[in-house]
């Protein structure tokens, strides 16, 4: 026997994900990932370390300069970053 509805893997690996309860630790890594092609190579350079923990992105620049210039653009990197992964994954950003 054949099955007759067909779907799209991507919509069954999607599927899956979310029963599993793998959604949002994936869409946070994929967001983390994506950091350096986001904010381009400059940024990248001055970046130390970038953690999301509860719905907070945590990004650790070594540049104090490159800090106060995102500071003042904290809510569009926020838009930025979550239209990029597809998902709502975070909710403000912190720059140390």
């Amino acid at each position: 026997m054949r099955k007759q509805k067909a779907e799209a893997v991507g919509q069954l690996v999607r599927q899956f994900l979310r029963e599993e309860g793998l959604e949002t630790p994936y869409n946070e890594y994929r967001l983390v990932e994506a950091w350096p092609e986001v904010m381009g190579p400059g940024v990248a350079r001055h970046t130390a370390d970038v953690q999301i923990r509860n719905r907070i992105l945590y990004v650790h620049l070594t540049s104090s300069v490159l800090r106060a210039e995102l500071m003042a653009g904290r809510a569009m990197l926020v838009r930025r970053l979550n239209e990029y992964v597809g998902a709502q994954v975070i909710e403000k950003i912190v720059l140390r």
